[in-house]
């Protein structure tokens, strides 16, 4: 199980607080009405020397009721039916395609919540000290915000594209580095017994928090404790964001990647999780380099999704 030399453990949630936590992320999901809209224009153009992309890919607009709406990016299979792969951004919230596994015979949704991406770009109103506030907005609601909002965007937009002819339904695997691979593996414990098939994280964030003490990414955390009075309730806020709670979840396939150079997502931390992880797994450890998203990564993460996914 996981390393309990941290004092900051005694304050994360128990694993029924955890299920419960689950629970009513699926409930906002499941409850919450939304409309999804096709938006044809996929977003390339001559400028960005992309566009013989055509128009099989298009952005989908998510309206949730009581939300800020939400986009996605749609990229099926060009015939046939397939697995679902679903990429998580990083904290960035860039969007990301993945035509080399659209062609490998995946569908493949890219999910931006909270609305901080569209398809004209970043919605810079919606930072805070120049940066997202997805995981001080966690700490500072005691998690019933943040990562809670953020991930019912997810299920929801699953949800859409399982609804595809193209989809093989209740058949899902979600990937992303950092804040993506973090997200990818919380999914995974949410998706436990609801069709999840591996997953696939690249220099996760979101991953053993005391461990991290506040370096690289983890200042996001730290941002959040440090307007807190009750330091105890910011942990257990975090406790329900950090993947090593959901590690005895995460049963899939589990395929992880790090940096021996990373400040930004240390490695210990991703090695920790992996430790804790009770299925069939890989860890990949690139010595050699630091935070970014890994070429390695996708030859890897293909070849996971053929043998899992």
């Amino acid at each position: 199980m996981r390393n309990d030399d941290f004092k900051e453990f005694n304050y994360y949630p128990d694993l029924d607080e955890l299920h419960g936590w689950i629970s009513s992320i699926w409930e906002l999901a499941e409850e919450t009405a939304y409309t999804a809209e096709i938006i044809e224009n996929n977003g390339f153009s001559f400028s960005l020397g992309v566009n013989h992309v055509g128009n099989e890919f298009s952005y989908v607009k998510f309206t949730p009721e009581g939300m800020d709406p939400f986009y996605a990016y749609w990229q099926p299979v060009l015939s046939g039916s397939a697995p679902l792969l679903v990429h998580l951004p990083g904290y960035g919230a860039e969007m990301s395609t993945h035509p080399e596994l659209v062609a490998r015979g995946f569908n493949v949704l890219h999910v931006s919540p909270l609305g901080y991406a569209t398809p004209d770009g970043p919605d810079e109103g919606k930072k805070r000290n120049q940066a997202w506030p997805v995981l001080p907005d966690t700490v500072l609601s005691g998690a019933r915000g943040g990562y809670r909002i953020w991930l019912a965007n997810c299920l929801m937009a699953v949800a859409w594209a399982m609804q595809q002819a193209e989809v093989i339904g209740n058949r899902v695997s979600f990937f992303g580095t950092s804040q993506g691979g973090g997200a990818a593996l919380l999914l995974g414990s949410l998706f436990k017994d609801k069709g999840v098939r591996c997953v696939a994280a690249d220099v996760p964030f979101l991953t053993h928090y005391p461990l991290a003490a506040g370096r690289g990414a983890y200042a996001h955390a730290t941002e959040g404790l440090d307007a807190m009075d009750d330091k105890h309730a910011g942990w257990k806020a975090l406790g329900f964001v950090d993947t090593i709670t959901h590690a005895a979840r995460l049963t899939c396939p589990v395929l992880l990647t790090a940096g021996g150079k990373d400040e930004i997502c240390p490695p210990e931390t991703i090695r920790a999780l992996y430790d804790n992880l009770p299925g069939t797994k890989s860890l990949s450890n690139f010595e050699a380099l630091s935070h970014r998203y890994t070429r390695e990564f996708i030859p890897l993460a293909a070849a996971w999704f053929r043998i899992y996914a």
